[in-house]
């Protein structure tokens, strides 16, 4: 009898790169990630924002600055992103 073999495929993580809104909360930061997207009746180019909020384990990130997120598994109600780095630093 032939054994059966299943085989799990991981999907790719989403990642996103944005600017940082907000870090008042402790080990949680607001991204906003804007995206240029086109209009499909006008033919323009319009600017969506969304904002996410990332787990900051040793609060890194602070206001301004470009940071990269990760997709992860939920770590609270809004949650399921994590800080992969910063980017560039806030001026």
């Amino acid at each position: 009898m032939a054994e059966n073999t299943v085989q799990t495929v991981k999907a790719a993580k989403r990642s996103f790169t944005g600017l940082v809104t907000s870090e008042k909360m402790d080990k949680t930061i607001v991204v906003t990630v804007t995206t240029k997207k086109m209009d499909r009746l006008y033919k323009k180019y319009v600017t969506r924002s969304k904002k996410y909020m990332a787990h900051d384990e040793t609060n890194d990130a602070h206001v301004g600055d470009t940071v990269r997120i990760v997709e992860c598994r939920p770590l609270s109600k809004n949650k399921c992103w994590r800080l992969e780095e910063v980017v560039e630093r806030a001026k």
